[in-house]
């Protein structure tokens, strides 16, 4: 099995335990090599509530301090959509670095989960 075959296998075993409602939507991380992005999903409608990515970020930072911004810019964005809880989907990536940084950057913006 590759590399792209085993994060598959791991999306769909978190996919089983991990559904965004009305009330607490999911938030989906994507990271490459040079981005991140992430969106707040309402699986029940199945629409988008908020997103942000690096590339809305105007400063020049390492790539962890960068999550961590987008992870602030989500929050912010999912505050005016009136999300106050959320359900954090990693999407198979391992939760460190980048992705843990967005993670601390949503917490710290008032999002809970």
């Amino acid at each position: 099995m590759d590399k792209i075959q085993r994060r598959q296998r791991r999306i769909k075993s978190i996919s089983k335990t991990l559904r965004g409602t009305e009330g607490t939507p999911r938030i989906v991380v994507h990271r490459t090599n040079n981005h991140i992005y992430a969106q707040v999903v309402d699986d029940i409608t199945h629409k988008t509530l908020a997103a942000a990515s690096d590339l809305e970020v105007k400063k020049k930072l390492k790539p962890v301090e960068l999550a961590k911004e987008v992870g602030i810019l989500l929050g912010e964005k999912a505050k005016k959509a009136k999300v106050k809880t959320v359900v954090f989907d990693r999407r198979g990536f391992k939760y460190h670095g980048r992705v843990k940084a967005l993670a601390d950057g949503a917490r710290e913006s008032g999002l809970q989960f």
